[in-house]
């Protein structure tokens, strides 16, 4: 009976929650209009820009200074294109101006992961499941083993390596994340539907790989090389950026994991409750925010997906105060704390339960 009255109690701490977090999110969206389509404008026209600049660089690349310009230009291009506006248009923040190049069911971005695919394994599965364990499969991408309830297997000593690799093709662990090749093994899925699901891949790498490696150099004449090596350069400066502030916004030390059984019956403050507890916020400036695509606010992310990211900075307090006020954990970290926080659970659980001490967040 005293049990009853707890869970009772505790529900009705996560509706309360629940309840002001929901009018945040009407609060803020109220506000939503001509400030958010100047912003999202600008970030279209410094894609734009950078990459113009970045490529006619590149046409120089034979000389040093002109070749790491052009580098860094189509660099930056491709990591705001990619973060702060492929990614938050495919949530569906801008749906609302009605613009057929914001439509987040038709964008596709500027990688070798098709737009369809990436909305299907990250905007449905990983933000209806966040962090549940046998559900939601960006923990550890399929391929490393970064909390104790994940099964330890002899392959994972190797992981800190196989997160290195994944890093540096960060794009294309994301165009065949979401192919599942483990059911082949367990035959759930045959070898014909594999095929199948490799078509629409096969077709944007086509794409990708035609446009920064054989269109873009081959236009460059003389400059050939340098071209084909800034533009791959550009794509690895990306992918190693996109992984860090994925890692640390999802890996920390801080972060919990869920068992299938928590989605039974679970109410939206709970869901609230789930998404706050299996984030972590990274500090920084304003330039850091959007370079991450406000993917710096994490825990804001995960709560309202579908609002303009760049109001996620005007958000978070009240997020935190909610939070706390709730009894739950609100972590924040500079980059360097959470780039080291994500690296010690990578080396962390790539050994034997018995040879790994847990984290505070996993034993309260």
């Amino acid at each position: 009976m005293n049990q009853a009255v707890t869970l009772s109690k505790q529900q009705l701490n996560w509706d309360a929650m629940a309840a002001e977090l929901d009018q945040l999110r009407r609060d803020t969206l109220a506000k939503v209009g001509q400030e958010d389509r100047a912003y999202i404008e600008r970030i279209i026209q410094w894609v734009r820009y950078s990459e113009a600049a970045g490529r006619g660089l590149l046409m120089l690349g034979w000389l040093p200074p002109f070749w790491l310009l052009g580098t860094a230009s189509l660099s930056l291009s491709k990591i705001l294109e990619n973060m702060e506006l492929g990614h938050n248009v495919m949530h569906g923040q801008y749906d609302w101006m009605r613009e057929a190049e914001l439509n987040g069911q038709k964008y596709d971005w500027d990688n070798v992961c098709p737009g369809d695919q990436w909305r299907h394994s990250h905007n449905f599965m990983h933000h209806t499941y966040t962090n549940i364990v046998g559900k939601d499969r960006d923990v550890g991408y399929g391929i490393l083993r970064l909390f104790p309830d994940q099964p330890w297997y002899p392959a994972a000593l190797a992981q800190p390596l196989y997160a290195l690799i994944l890093a540096l093709a960060f794009e294309w662990g994301v165009a065949l994340h979401d192919l599942e090749f483990e059911k082949i093994f367990k035959g759930e899925k045959t070898v014909a539907q594999l095929l199948t699901e490799l078509k629409p891949i096969g077709a944007k790498v086509k794409r990708q790989v035609l446009k920064d490696y054989v269109v873009f150099p081959l236009l460059a004449g003389p400059s050939f090389l340098p071209v084909l090596l800034g533009n791959f350069s550009a794509n690895i400066v990306r992918n190693l950026w996109a992984f860090t502030i994925i890692f640390c916004g999802h890996f920390t030390e801080e972060v919990e994991t869920f068992p299938v059984e928590s989605l039974a019956q679970e109410s939206r403050g709970q869901w609230y409750r789930r998404q706050i507890l299996g984030s972590s916020n990274i500090e920084g400036g304003p330039w850091f925010h959007i370079l991450s695509g406000n993917l710096s606010h994490q825990i804001e992310h995960h709560l309202f997906p579908d609002v303009p990211a760049w109001r996620y900075a005007e958000m978070a307090p009240r997020v935190k105060a909610i939070a706390r006020k709730y009894g739950l954990r609100y972590h924040s970290g500079s980059l360097g704390q959470q780039v080291l926080a994500a690296g010690r659970r990578i080396l962390r659980y790539a050994l034997p339960d018995r040879l790994s001490t847990p984290t505070q967040a996993e034993l309260s």
